[in-house]
């Protein structure tokens, strides 16, 4: 049998899970002409096409679906054993990808990978800040372990979801703003221009309901830009209440209660259902369980 038999198989489940060899190729980091080549060293040494190409992309031939199933459940009982295994010894070594949206980087994720990193200081941990879709798809494509985003932007049935705790938005304004010195805004009555996230955004779609319809002043991608923005023209902006004070001292902006409408979220983690967790990521889900904000 050829030494590699095993490593092809491994890449033919992988295609047979994406129904596209582009969507392999990518979710695995290797390229497509690359995996192609693997493909057709199975084919080519079992004897049989496993797959059939057409226009939308390949689907699997009846003998490919054969493979496919003994290989899914042989697979499954190795990649367990090595799980239970690695869990029962304490893996205190490895990687561990997170994809987060970028607001949570400023008062969420920090404390959840410091506490992480103080518990395993040999493992390396990638913060990769991104919107809602792009955190989907990063965990979706397995490019990251686990991911933080609101339950409103996932829509996906691939993804298990750990609720973790609700947060409510605020209005943020130059501390000279005629804003500043009120208790509260009802931002329904003649809601000035706001500095807002783009489309895509699961903040920037929150201000657009049947109360409250957003107008648009700028737009930028990252909080920092937001808070820039907002203090060189006097401007607004909306972001989570959770929104450390000290960092907006830094542009001398201030928060002001949103009385109404009420703009609330659900902060949550997700998985991939399909892929048992690592030790260092149910670690890290764990804490996160355990670092929910106890008040705003």
């Amino acid at each position: 049998m050829k030494s590699n038999i095993d490593y092809q198989l491994r890449l033919f489940t992988e295609i047979a899970s994406h129904n596209s060899l582009s969507a392999a190729a990518d979710a695995m980091s290797l390229t497509q002409s690359g995996l192609s080549r693997q493909l057709a060293s199975l084919e080519g040494y079992i004897g049989q096409s496993l797959f059939v190409r057409h226009g939308r992309g390949i689907e699997l031939t009846e003998d490919g679906k054969k493979l496919r199933d003994a290989t899914d459940s042989a697979y499954k009982l190795i990649d367990d054993a090595i799980v239970e295994v690695r869990n029962q010894h304490g893996v205190t070594r490895g990687a561990v990808r997170i994809a987060t949206i970028h607001t949570l980087t400023y008062y969420f994720m920090a404390d959840v990978v410091a506490k992480f990193m103080a518990q395993r200081p040999q493992a390396s941990v990638a913060l990769l800040g991104r919107s809602s879709p792009e955190v989907i798809s990063l965990v979706e494509a397995g490019k990251a372990e686990i991911g933080f985003v609101y339950d409103a932007a996932v829509a996906s049935d691939q993804l298990h979801i750990t609720p973790l705790f609700e947060e409510s938005m605020c209005f943020v304004v130059h501390a000279n703003s005629e804003f500043a010195s009120l208790p509260g805004v009802d931002l329904r009555e003649g809601a000035p221009p706001l500095v807002v996230f783009p489309p895509s955004y699961a903040l920037r779609r929150m201000l657009h309901t049947k109360e409250f319809d957003v107008t648009v002043a700028a737009e930028v991608e990252t909080v920092d830009a937001m808070l820039k923005l907002v203090s060189l023209t006097h401007g607004h902006c909306i972001l989570p209440s959770l929104i450390p004070a000290k960092l907006l001292q830094e542009f001398q902006l201030v928060r002001v209660n949103i009385e109404r409408p009420l703009m609330r979220r659900q902060v949550v983690a997700v998985t991939h259902r399909g892929r048992q967790l690592s030790p260092m990521t149910a670690l890290l889900l764990n804490i996160a369980r355990e670092s929910v904000p106890k008040g705003e």
